[in-house]
């Protein structure tokens, strides 16, 4: 028989972290664990899609009112890929079925030894480098943070309607090696993408994410950017990408918004098919979170997932970062 438990956490961040949507101290996440009558143990953890409304509470809930239909697709409690479907078919895309999802994934690495990535019928994992990112502030405060990522290769920077070239002119004079990707957020209009893209291709600026609000992308027909485009909020999971070809280069896989590691698989085939560039991101969550998105980064031409470098604190067997560059996950984190 698998057990489950699921608990809500809070986890606290270094400092204030500020978007074009608030301003966060701490991230809320909802953690799985999933043990079999072996004393084998699959563990997730899920921050959900804040905007779209999902709450700790309604996570937990959804979780446990599915479970007990997806563990009767494992036979003699074993995972396989008919349980993995049944995940598929029982949620919609989002924190809950991620939490299930994934420590289905790490379930089935403990049951088998065959490690995630393989059973991805992924390459090795090599090591990658991710962003870090440096959430919105005063002028003061954004130099503050760039002098104190210097040995970050490549930033990326929060901005919104009001503060953007600037705040990429204050990092560009505190970090001048850096690689820069800016995040509106949806903050910004068609107008205001068209007059900063020039000012932010001359200060090196290498890709805009998400400028406009979620699902009114249309704006975006006919523009001649001088910058690549990433859609993040305006892409959940495969169905989204019809409207996002053509308009996007980029396309944001978050383990949260497309419902855990089998999805995000599936959509990157289907992005790469379509013509769309692959980035991975994340939620502000720690290294357990960040270990399925690490193999979705193998694809990936950005990889954000510094959320652990975000946190006052880590998971056991945490990923080693150093200096933004990501060893791949121990299997006593997961998979």
């Amino acid at each position: 028989m698998i057990t489950s438990a699921v608990a809500i956490e809070q986890w606290e961040l270094v400092e204030p972290f500020e978007i074009a949507r608030g301003v966060m101290t701490a991230i809320p996440l909802v953690t799985l664990t999933l043990t079999d009558s072996d004393g084998n143990v699959g563990r997730a953890e899920a921050a959900g899609v804040d905007y779209d409304g999902e709450t700790p509470d309604m996570l937990q809930a959804q979780i446990e009112g599915v479970l007990p239909l997806v563990l009767a697709a494992a036979p003699n409690d074993t995972v396989n890929d008919a349980t993995l479907q049944a995940v598929q078919e029982l949620l919609p895309s989002g924190g809950a079925r991620n939490a299930i999802d994934c420590a289905l994934w790490d379930l089935r690495a403990k049951q088998s030894g065959v490690p995630a990535w393989r059973q991805a019928a992924l390459a090795p994992l090599r090591p990658i480098t991710t962003v870090f990112t440096l959430g919105l502030g005063n002028e003061a405060d954004t130099r503050r943070k760039a002098r104190a990522a210097r040995q970050y290769p490549l930033l990326k920077l929060k901005c919104d309607a009001e503060r953007h070239v600037d705040v990429v002119r204050w990092v560009r004079e505190e970090h001048p090696a850096a690689r820069i990707a800016v995040d509106a957020n949806q903050s910004w209009t068609r107008d205001l993408l068209e007059r900063v893209l020039p000012p932010l291709a001359a200060l090196g600026v290498e890709m805009v994410e998400q400028p406009v609000k979620r699902f009114e992308d249309a704006q975006l027909d006919g523009l001649r950017a001088a910058l690549p485009l990433a859609a993040d909020e305006s892409c959940i999971d495969r169905a989204s990408l019809v409207e996002l070809v053509g308009r996007y280069q980029f396309i944001n896989i978050k383990l949260d918004k497309c419902g855990g590691l089998t999805e995000a698989l599936a959509m990157s085939n289907d992005a790469l098919a379509q013509g769309l560039q692959l980035m991975v991101g994340n939620m502000c969550g720690t290294s357990l979170g960040m270990a399925p998105g690490f193999l979705v980064g193998q694809r990936c031409g950005y990889v954000d997932l510094d959320g652990p470098l975000l946190q006052s604190r880590d998971r056991d067997y945490a990923i080693t970062f150093t200096d933004g560059v990501m060893q791949p996950p121990s299997a006593a984190l997961w998979g």
